[in-house]
Parts: C-alpha cells; structure tokens; sequence
C-alpha cells in the first residue's frame, strides 16, 4: 500500500549520521561540509516506487555535480532480503548511481529524518537547513506520466543557487519504510 511522505518543515536541520555505505565504508553528513546543497534519498531495492525512477534519478543526479548525494536504505534487510546491503549494490549499479548508497540498520537516522516513505526525497542548503522535501515528479508505477524528476530537479537548481525553493511541495509516494 502507497504512502506519503511527512513533509517535515521546511527550515529543519539536517540530523547528523554516520552510517556504512554498501561497500562498509562510513560516511558522515559532515564530510559534505563544502558542498553548496545536500540531498538525502531514502530508497531501497525491492520498492516499485523507486525502481521506477531509479535509473532516471541516477541520471537526473549526474547533472549536479556541485550537489553533495547520499541514499539511505532503512528498511529491516532481515524482513526484507532485497534491502540487504549486497542487493544494495547491485541497485546501485543497475541504475547508475554514483553517490554513496548507506546501510540504516538501527533505524535511528531514518527515524530522525521523519523518514515515511522509498522514495523520500530531502534537500538542504549550504547551512543544511531543508528546504525541499517531496517528489521526484508527477510519475508513479502505472500512471502513465513520464519519469523526468522534474519537481526534484528545479528544487535542487535554486538550492544550488541558494534560492528558496517555493511551496506547495508535493509529497513523495511510495512504499513505506520497513520498521522492525
């Protein structure tokens, strides 16, 4: 069953993480300190939502290489086998993703992002304040609407320029977040 992002306020600060990424390599929110925006992704691989824009995100991410990028898998891997951090990588690989793909096994940081949803999409400005949170576009599996992240592309372009990105936003679907 779809559900909808939380649409945290807009305004919030980044929580901190240090999580493993595929590989088990850690990476902290603050080793992006320098860049300009900061996207955090929560995806997985077994959710249709997200295989449906996963090679067209890969794709739309490549565009801003000044954009810092981290996806977050939270969902149980023991319940959900296809979210374990080999099947991870394989995802990753299939959809061109070249941004750090981390392993959220406690649930902590999913939790202290509000996290709903796969996709659930939060951007933040240089002072990792957010300012976008919501979808990659219009698309859902069976909609018939194009994958062209259109919604997520023009918040991340004034992001980049430390614009606001103005309101409404629409919400994220998909499927929920796996909790143990």
């Amino acid at each position: 069953m779809a559900v909808t992002s939380g649409m945290v306020p807009l305004g919030t600060l980044a929580p901190d993480f240090a999580l493993a990424d595929v590989s088990g390599h850690v990476v902290r929110r603050d080793d992006f300190a320098e860049a300009p925006a900061l996207l955090v992704a929560f995806v997985c691989n077994h959710c249709p939502y997200v295989k449906h824009i996963e090679s067209v995100l890969g794709a739309a991410l490549a565009d801003y290489p000044a954009l810092a990028v981290v996806g977050i898998c939270t969902n149980d891997a023991e319940a959900y086998p296809d979210d374990a951090p080999a099947a991870l990588a394989d995802q990753a690989q299939r959809a061109g993703w070249s941004f750090p793909y981390l392993v959220d096994a406690t649930q902590e940081v999913g939790r202290a992002y509000q996290a709903v949803c796969t996709p659930d999409f939060f951007l933040y400005d240089k002072d990792r304040t957010l300012v976008y949170r919501g979808a990659f576009d219009d698309s859902t599996p069976g909609n018939g609407k194009p994958v062209t992240g259109a919604a997520l592309r023009a918040a991340i372009e004034l992001a980049l320029t430390g614009q606001p990105v103005p309101e409404p936003h629409q919400p994220s679907m998909g499927c929920s977040i796996k909790w143990r």
